[in-house]
């Protein structure tokens, strides 16, 4: 189905057109023609399907024919990264159409904040914000949320793994009663229904999450010892310099530095992202991940979910993660779009139970080698 069948107005389809957009992905098919009757929405889906979009476009669609002054649209998503993208979505969105949005998150050097206050003083059309800092701005008073017609959660299921609950039910409590909820979610664990109940009225319902990797990631796995896997992942490296970019996972924040560190004594292009670096200093990694400027990234899962960057070739799982489901956030970051993708993991003899599960979980044995 392509957007025009959708209805959606000539602002949006001139920015579509603009970004080369023709034709909507299944979630997006299913989802915004409920979005655009006015009903509250919850659509299990994970990051790749045009998720993002399938609440944006719909939601423009509405701003642009009731115009006014003040925020009509809260966007909640669980960190910095995923707020600025959606932010720089929708700015590509809304190119046309005079509608304006800004992101709110912490963890800055704190220029953002007047910036910040302003946005949320005068009221831009959208707000994209983190729960945390967003309560610190309703704490001080500077949000005026009378105006507020939708109400979007997006990645719900990881804001409360994140410890957020709390947050979102105080957030919800101070919005207008009539207002549009969407959620979306990769999974619908129990605290995500019970949720549900507390916020949202007669929500009609999408499923699209997926419990395997896209068709287009071809997988594999190494059978080695610690000691061997920096000399394969160097091989590897090495051996594929076609190429465009690649992401090495590994679950602990001090191998992310140790590997990072090797990667570079090797002279590749590489860089790092964990939780231990700063907001702004993670920004500015991945913009040059995403701009080519490296094309290596080793990274915990604080990038699992939520980051779409195109044309990333090849997924490293330096180490098993530790559940199941985040192997195939990992696996996910390629392959995305339709696109073709190579995932490999490493595995050891105390892995093999945990990936054991990642088997069940995707329903399919990954081929095993022994190092080259």
């Amino acid at each position: 189905m392509t957007f025009t069948e959708l209805g959606l107005s000539e602002g949006i389809l001139e920015g579509l057109s603009h970004m080369n957009f023709d034709k909507a992905t299944p979630i997006q098919e299913q989802a915004i023609p409920i979005i655009m009757s006015g009903s509250d929405l919850i659509a299990c889906a994970q990051t790749g399907t045009g998720k993002t979009a399938a609440y944006i476009l719909p939601t423009l669609d509405a701003l642009s024919k009731k115009p006014g002054k003040g925020t009509k649209v809260l966007i909640v998503c669980p960190t910095r990264e995923l707020a600025v993208q959606i932010d720089q979505q929708i700015m590509g969105f809304a190119y046309f159409m005079g509608i304006h949005s800004i992101p709110i998150y912490g963890g800055g050097d704190g220029s953002e904040w007047e910036q910040q206050k302003t946005a949320l003083t005068n009221g831009a059309d959208i707000i994209v914000a983190t729960p945390g800092k967003l309560i610190s701005y309703i704490n001080l008073g500077h949000f005026d949320f009378s105006n507020i017609t939708h109400f979007i959660l997006d990645e719900a299921d990881r804001m409360m793994d994140m410890g957020f609950r709390d947050d979102i039910t105080k957030i919800a409590k101070v919005l207008p009663a009539k207002r549009q909820n969407l959620m979306f979610s990769a999974t619908m664990p129990e605290k995500i229904r019970k949720l549900i109940k507390e916020i949202m009225h007669e929500p009609k319902q999408v499923n699209l999450a997926l419990s395997k990797p896209a068709e287009g990631v071809l997988q594999a796995a190494y059978l080695v010892n610690d000691q061997q896997k920096s000399a394969l992942l160097v091989h590897l490296l090495k051996e594929k310099p076609f190429l465009d970019k690649v992401i090495v996972f590994t679950s602990t924040k001090s191998k992310v530095h140790d590997i990072e560190r090797a990667l570079r004594v090797q002279k590749f292009n590489s860089g790092a992202i964990s939780s231990d670096f700063a907001q702004n200093e993670r920004e500015e990694v991945m913009m040059k991940f995403a701009s080519g400027k490296i094309n290596i990234l080793v990274a915990t899962d604080v990038i699992s979910r939520g980051i779409d960057i195109k044309n990333i070739n090849l997924i490293i799982n330096y180490d098993v993660p530790p559940n199941a489901e985040d192997y195939v956030h990992r696996v996910g970051r390629t392959a995305r779009a339709d696109a073709s993708g190579l995932a490999i993991t490493f595995i050891n003899e105390k892995d093999m139970r945990s990936f054991a599960s990642i088997e069940s979980l995707i329903d399919s044995e990954i081929y095993k080698m022994n190092i080259p």
